[in-house]
């Protein structure tokens, strides 16, 4: 796997460690990120997308992110971008 780091949550000190990687073999963004209660991980499950089926795969999961990580994220978007993933 070919990951590139691009950043990680400035504030994690020791109680975490959101992170965001560029898969440039897989053509993916890789997202560490805290793992949802158990009433935000119902509420995305029971959202209904038109010609999707409701529910959270078992081999998908959701993470949450904090805000102050969009930066990074947009530089992910753009690493994988520039590489043409």
């Amino acid at each position: 796997m070919a990951l590139r780091f691009i950043g990680i949550d400035p504030d994690t000190g020791q109680q975490g460690s959101p992170t965001v990687w560029v898969d440039e073999e897989k053509a993916e963004l890789v997202l560490q990120g805290w793992k949802p209660d158990e009433k935000l991980e119902a509420e995305c499950a029971a959202f209904e997308v038109p010609g999707h089926a409701p529910g959270i795969p078992p081999h998908e999961a959701v993470i949450r992110i904090p805000a102050r990580m969009v930066p990074m994220l947009r530089k992910a978007c753009d690493v994988a971008e520039r590489a043409g993933l």
